[in-house]
């Protein structure tokens, strides 16, 4: 784990070295996944001196209800990660990390525990799709999906940036967004642990019970 004190421009300046632009290739065979070199620095989770404040986010979930972040997470250790279904690589590697890492927790700390997943893909992830491709990862998982100007607005609060789907040169659809996966703790309902893409199953199954207890790894 590294430790260090981030301040958000330098956040946000980071954030553009860990943009990932996903989508298929000419060739429909071969994804597109352009990611800066210093996007794999950070191996596991580094631990912020000056966390992060949830985003007043409220979204739709995959049921269609409006889904308030900040109420429904309150006093909850909370993983929130910015991705979409259509993703080839990067967003379905992280969120079965993540499972598999969270299915080897006791019942009690995997019920506690609230895995957020916001889509930065809206106008195709509509709470149907969401529900279908995160009952495949885990049916406890919560997706959320709504207005794209929202989103991109939580997400840089937490300094991760995000763009518009474009179509490429090749009329493919690609979307680009940061790989972090920001974790909240329970005691303070602050972002304050953040992970970067190369984040293992080992990394996340070694933090999680203390991120459960609102403890640093």
């Amino acid at each position: 784990m590294r430790k260090k004190t981030f301040a958000a421009a330098a956040l946000l300046a980071a954030a553009t070295l860990t943009l990932s632009a996903c989508g298929n290739g000419g060739d429909d065979k071969s994804p597109i996944a352009v990611v800066s070199e210093e996007s794999g620095s950070a191996k596991a989770a580094t631990l912020l001196d000056q966390p992060f404040e949830k985003p007043d986010l409220v979204l739709t979930d995959t049921h269609g209800v409006k889904y308030d972040l900040r109420k429904e997470t309150a006093g909850r250790p909370t993983l929130v990660y910015f991705g979409y279904t259509h993703c080839p690589d990067i967003c379905p590697l992280t969120m079965n990390n993540i499972a598999v890492a969270k299915k080897a927790l006791p019942k009690a700390e995997q019920d506690a525990l609230r895995i957020v997943f916001v889509t930065t893909d809206p106008d195709r992830d509509t709470p149907t799709e969401l529900g279908k491709w995160l009952k495949g990862i885990d049916p406890q998982f919560i997706g959320l999906t709504g207005d794209f100007s929202t989103i991109q607005a939580g997400a840089r609060t937490l300094g991760i940036s995000i763009e518009p789907t474009t179509k490429d040169k090749n009329g493919k659809l690609v979307s680009v967004h940061g790989t972090q996966v920001v974790a909240f703790s329970p005691k303070s309902d602050e972002g304050y642990l953040l992970y970067g893409e190369d984040a293992t199953v080992d990394d996340f199954a070694k933090d999680l019970p203390k991120i459960i207890k609102g403890a640093n790894p």
